[in-house]
């Protein structure tokens, strides 16, 4: 009972902000073989190519053709990865340099073994054939040891005004925070990091920004750009607003997206979305120490979340900003990875609030979702496709 009161006041505020979209999901791809797609990213060349991220390994190129059977395979890191578990390890993230039109360059996020670890690597595009990408030509940037197959993130992004890369790492795995790593500045797990992957700091393989939050502590690793993360899974800077958006993976009660900011804590594993996490104070009495959250430590709320109600486990994706569903400019696509829920938010960085959660889409019944969204991306024309876990591509568009 006390359980159902405190959702209570979640449940009527997230039901005074829901309204319908006034969308509809459209196959696309129905005839191509996807498995397990997790990223779709259209470089800035002018090729309009969209290269669609598979977790078991390959990243092929979606043809033009969305009723065509066939697509050409850019890349098979089968053998590059290594695998545990194939749930949640694997071909993770993908991010093209923002000069890709003219050095070929892209990035990955995969998981390897022995000792287990994400790791980030270049890569080039093969010299005869702009389709093929260039295995030999991986150059590692950096490898966060992870203690579980669990909670590798992978997400990686540049930014838009100044084309420096950030990556996102989980918190190290397993349940109920018990590596105790996203507080501790001097690990990468559960943060966010930023590098210029075309510079050089020291001897490292990539440059450290100046302005990077903790490049002047001599006990944190210069790389953090943000923590307190359990494991993000949808980020996306909007070019408008400059708002970088995250969408973090809760655990037992509820999913939240935030708004990253320079330094900001966000408060894993002390908290689960706006509330205490009751687990993490239990975990510290099991080892004798004080469950009060770290000396000086300031964190920082999420802009929304959803309990067990409407999710289990969060998908982030985009700010919408394309031409054919006006109606939706500025808000931000996510989704439930479990029930198969879909929404589109707006916030108000001048209210400082949510303003609005429209209904994408709801399953009739969510014991059998229509799609398990991976990731919500905008095409060629900036307009929404959903990603789905077994394999279903959706396009987002307007009723009628």
């Amino acid at each position: 009972m006390r359980k159902l009161l405190a959702l209570l006041p979640l449940v009527f505020s997230g039901a005074a902000l829901a309204e319908d979209a006034g969308v509809v999901l459209e196959p696309i791809y129905e005839n191509l073989a996807i498995e397990r797609p997790v990223v779709m990213k259209v470089p800035d060349d002018g090729t309009n190519r969209r290269f669609l991220v598979e977790q078991t390994g390959k990243i092929k190129i979606l043809p033009a053709d969305e009723s065509s059977s066939e697509a050409k395979v850019f890349l098979d890191g089968s053998e590059l990865i290594g695998v545990e578990k194939d749930f949640e390890e694997g071909l993770l993230g993908l991010a093209f340099h923002p000069g890709f039109a003219e050095n070929g360059k892209f990035y990955l996020a995969f998981s390897r073994q022995g000792p287990k670890r994400l790791v980030v690597s270049e890569f080039t595009v093969s010299g005869d054939d702009p389709d093929r990408a260039d295995l030999a030509s991986e150059r590692v940037l950096l490898q966060c040891e992870q203690p579980e197959w669990n909670h590798n993130s992978g997400n990686l992004l540049f930014d838009p005004a100044d084309g420096l890369l950030y990556i996102c790492i989980g918190d190290g795995g397993l349940k109920n925070g018990v590596y105790m790593l996203p507080q501790k500045l001097t690990r990468w797990n559960g943060k966010v990091l930023r590098i210029d992957v075309d510079s050089r700091t020291g001897g490292l393989p990539y440059g450290i920004p100046e302005d990077n939050p903790f490049v002047d502590d001599p006990l944190a690793c210069p790389e953090i750009y943000a923590y307190g993360l359990r494991n993000p899974w949808g980020i996306w800077i909007d070019e408008e607003t400059g708002l970088f958006y995250l969408a973090d993976v809760g655990q037992d009660l509820y999913e939240e997206i935030n708004i990253i900011e320079k330094g900001g804590n966000y408060g894993w594993e002390f908290r689960e979305g706006f509330h205490e996490f009751a687990p993490r104070a239990a975990l510290m009495g099991l080892l004798g120490r004080k469950p009060g959250v770290p000396k000086g430590a300031k964190f920082l709320d999420p802009i929304h979340e959803y309990s067990r109600i409407d999710g289990l486990s969060i998908t982030g994706g985009f700010v919408y900003r394309g031409e054919a569903i006006p109606g939706l400019d500025g808000h931000f696509f996510y989704g439930d990875w479990r029930l198969g829920n879909l929404w589109a938010l707006f916030y108000d960085p001048a209210k400082g609030e949510v303003t609005r959660n429209a209904v994408v889409f709801k399953p009739e019944d969510p014991r059998e979702p229509l799609v398990q969204p991976t990731g919500f991306y905008p095409d060629e024309n900036g307009e929404p496709v959903v990603l789905g876990w077994k394999g279903k591509l959706f396009r987002i568009v307007p009723k009628g």
